[in-house]
């Protein structure tokens, strides 16, 4: 009986794949907007992949090939909706933080639904301080104001140096600088709820440490911007 099941089940499998594959690969491209481009997007490759596991777990739970049918093509919307609600909330919200932020020296990097901002020390603090900058103050005004408007992400705030100096003493700078810009965003208006400060000192260095171009990588605050998947679905429906 059970080998039966599991044929059954193995069959229906490759019967929805084909339309999963489908609904997937005609969900991952989209044209920019200002170059004319067909390009992979965030917000369709996540419909997509939505799509694709919503018609396989639609079709694996109808019993007849119509009930299967019916099933994979409701999975698949429910999971292109969902993957594209969150695609696209962290493509507007990463589109507003390159606009706000051009010209600072404050890289902002896409990964998967991630969103990272990059503060090197340069701009944002002086030599061995805490002390934020006038220049990146701006800058995180910038941040804070976009953030507001997403309230749906959390904010990791992680304090990054290089290997110059005690273990000890890097790990406490770290710390205070990571502590630094929390505060500072929390006085600009983002919920304290949402932050998350945390220094790692030397521990992970991007770059080199044996020269100063590396170790100027090396000494950087990183913001992470994470999607609470749960609330931006709630607040799709």
């Amino acid at each position: 009986m059970l080998e039966r099941s599991l044929q059954r089940m193995t069959k229906q499998f490759w019967m929805a794949l084909p339309l999963a594959t489908a609904v997937a690969m005609a969900g991952c491209t989209t044209t920019d907007p200002y170059s004319g481009e067909t390009q992979r997007a965030n917000a369709t490759t996540g419909a997509g992949i939505g799509a694709a596991v919503g018609a396989v777990a639609g079709a694996l739970s109808g019993d007849g090939s119509s009930s299967r049918r019916d099933r994979a093509l409701i999975g698949a919307a429910v999971g292109a909706a969902a993957g594209s609600g969150i695609g696209y909330y962290m493509d507007r919200q990463e589109a507003q933080l390159r606009e706000r932020l051009q010209g600072t020296g404050i890289g902002v990097e896409r990964q998967g639904d991630n969103i990272v901002l990059n503060m090197p020390s340069s701009v944002t603090f002086g030599f061995d301080s805490s002390e934020i900058t006038p220049e990146a103050r701006q800058a995180l005004n910038d941040a804070a104001a976009v953030m507001q408007q997403y309230p749906e992400t959390r904010i990791t705030i992680a304090g990054h140096t290089d290997s110059s100096g005690s273990d000890t003493y890097n790990q406490q700078l770290s710390e205070r600088r990571a502590q630094a810009v929390g505060s500072y965003l929390m006085q600009n208006g983002v919920s304290s709820q949402r932050l998350t400060m945390v220094g790692y000192g030397e521990s992970q260095p991007v770059a080199s440490n044996a020269n100063e171009q590396g170790r100027a990588q090396n000494r950087r605050v990183e913001i992470t911007l994470t999607p609470m998947q749960q609330q931006i679905q709630q607040q799709q429906q």
